[in-house]
């Protein structure tokens, strides 16, 4: 592949005024990074999720599949179906035409972009063998266990990403006075729909896995559904609210005993 010098759009149709720059990702895939704007003021995890969501509808001939993180979408494809599909004559790489098409989608389009973000209410019987961890955080930060769990409860959480484990959601929002430092030493073994807290971030297992998060309660809501399509429940943008339910609510919605 050629060597080519990274391509900057600097935005001129994006209302906020955002620089973007288009990077190759290895040999068949470009990753799309989002940089601040000078006022520093805008959503730039708004735009990320805009984006994505516009090129799952408009996919281009060749693309495999997209990933959106914090403040960047990677994009995959099949360079030989890239160059296939368009049949270009020049010498063109599959970069070059993929890095057109993705600057004519940005270019064209990001300023009437809108993302679509689904509420979801996720149940959590917190304390107890299902959160073994709470009375602990209730005494890291001097507050009643039961204070713990108004904080962690009352918070809207967006999804920001899916990774570490099929499904797990990587939620921000969770205030920081409820913040707890990871255990100092992991647990080998997490149950599923365990909710912890690692840092200042929470998050739900949605599989059984290794993990070092101070555990605080626990949903019967299978995050990971291997059968279904997509088998991630949550997804990146989703908006999150957890609500606390009693041990015998957690066992009518089919959840497991320790």
């Amino acid at each position: 592949m050629k060597q080519q010098p990274d391509k900057q759009i600097e935005g001129q149709t994006i209302e906020q005024k955002w620089p973007v720059q288009i990077l190759p990702l290895g040999d068949a895939a470009v990753l799309v990074q989002f940089k601040l704007a000078d006022n520093g003021n805008a959503d730039i995890y708004q735009l990320v999720q805009a984006f994505a969501t516009h090129i799952e509808q408009h996919p281009f001939p060749g693309m495999i599949e997209f990933v959106p993180a914090f403040t960047s979408v990677a994009i995959y494809y099949d360079p030989i179906t890239v160059k296939q599909v368009v049949n270009q004559r020049s010498d063109s790489t599959a970069y070059e035409i993929v890095v057109n098409k993705v600057s004519g989608m940005l270019a064209g389009h990001i300023s009437q972009l809108e993302s679509h973000s689904r509420v979801i209410e996720i149940p959590v019987c917190y304390g107890g063998e299902y959160g073994p961890d709470l009375e602990e955080v209730a005494k890291y930060h001097q507050l009643a266990p039961e204070e713990v769990i108004r904080i962690h409860s009352q918070a809207m959480y967006k999804v920001y990403m899916i990774g570490f484990a099929p499904g797990f959601p990587y939620l921000g929002g969770m205030s920081t006075e409820i913040a707890t430092p990871r255990r100092a030493s992991p647990r080998l073994q997490i149950p599923a729909g365990s909710v912890g807290i690692g840092g200042e971030q929470t998050g739900v297992y949605p599989i059984e896995t290794p993990g070092g998060w101070q555990l605080i309660g626990r949903t019967p809501l299978a995050l990971f559904r291997p059968k279904q399509n997509p088998p991630s429940y949550l997804q990146a943008g989703d908006t999150v609210r957890f609500r606390p339910i009693t041990q015998q609510e957690y066992l009518e919605w089919g959840g497991e005993e320790s």
